[in-house]
């Protein structure tokens, strides 16, 4: 489906609109008072989230970076580190939260490719005998973002879920697009989530809904993470209104995600074809395609912005494109068309 304004959003999967059959349900919503446990629509959509990802329970929250750090609350203790990639979104993009709310400090770990291997692991845990400041857990971002939204494979995170629990560490993963790594391995994010202790996913990124992330985990971690919650300020009352919506994404948005994969590589084709050398089309398996600034022409999203097409910069080298439900062939076209344009001019 188009975007409803006439421009091409590539910025973000954030900026999807609700479907109409998101604003249907919202509008029906069977609603309660979700602070005393009383809302059926988020007590539903809460179960419905932990029994797809194979855990105990949930936590229906505002936001992805709430699902992070009410994780990180429960699974880190104060005076400790907590281990992660040096361009994880939990290090780069939330504000350094994790040092206020949860009191730990994170130790960035070299993530070529997306990922870290599980020696790196072990090798953090037996630096605590030798002055290094103890570790309580760690966290794995799945797909990874920065690397065009790489998916961790199932034995790269068995083997790191492996390590950790050697180490005593229980590990977190933010699967914000947990659901696109999971199409684009062709596995379950049950399966993909196993070897996790706790992780979270967002409703409002592929799968489209307008606001939400759920955390899920044991009984007692999601308990803790409930009162953690509670703490932030992030209560809900009549909460149904929306995880109604986000409901009907996990019903009906899974699916067509592949369609978004598709996009993204022939995205990052043209990419490669207009600046030889900015992308490998091949490393392009979920809805995100990043390039260096330096390698594009210069100006190029103002330049794109011009023709009514919006990208974004991770950071001060990167420019980020992301596909979505509001991103369809006549859009991608034309996205294409303005790249092969911008290129000839410089």
């Amino acid at each position: 489906m188009a975007s409803p304004d006439g421009r091409v959003d590539l910025r973000s999967d954030t900026v999807t609109t609700p479907t109409p059959e998101m604003r249907a349900a919202m509008a029906a919503a069977e609603v309660g008072d979700d602070e005393y446990g009383e809302d059926p629509t988020v007590n539903r959509l809460e179960s419905m989230a932990a029994a797809l990802l194979g855990k105990e329970a949930a936590l229906y929250v505002t936001s992805g970076t709430m699902a992070n750090q009410l994780a990180l609350c429960v699974l880190g203790r104060p005076g400790t580190e907590i281990l992660c990639g040096e361009r994880a979104h939990v290090y780069r993009y939330e504000h350094a939260a994790t040092a206020r709310n949860a009191g730990v400090q994170l130790r960035p770990i070299p993530d070529p490719g997306g990922t870290f291997p599980a020696a790196a692991v072990t090798q953090a845990a037996q630096d605590a005998g030798h002055h290094l400041p103890p570790l309580s857990a760690a966290a794995i971002e799945n797909p990874h973002m920065p690397e065009n939204g790489h998916p961790w494979p199932l034995e790269a995170v068995t083997a790191v879920g492996a390590a950790a629990a050697v180490a005593g560490l229980p590990v977190h993963c933010d699967g914000a697009r947990i659901w696109n790594a999971a199409v684009a391995l062709g596995v379950s994010p049950r399966e993909l989530c196993a070897p996790v202790d706790t992780v979270m996913f967002c409703f409002s990124k592929g799968l489209a809904a307008p606001i939400g992330s759920v955390l899920c985990g044991t009984r007692v971690r999601i308990d803790a993470a409930r009162a953690e919650r509670r703490r932030l300020g992030g209560g809900w009352r009549q909460a149904g209104v929306v995880a109604a919506a986000a409901i009907v994404g996990l019903e009906t948005m899974v699916e067509r995600l592949t369609d978004d994969h598709a996009r993204a590589r022939r995205l990052a084709e043209a990419l490669a074809t207009s600046w030889p050398g900015s992308v490998e089309p091949a490393d392009v398996t979920t809805n995100i395609v990043c390039a260096p600034v330096e390698r594009l022409s210069t100006g190029i999203v103002e330049r794109l912005a011009a023709l009514g097409i919006r990208c974004g910069m991770i950071d001060a080298r990167t420019v980020r494109f992301v596909t979505h439900k509001d991103v369809d062939d006549d859009d991608l076209a034309r996205t294409v068309a303005a790249l092969h344009a911008i290129s000839k001019e410089t």
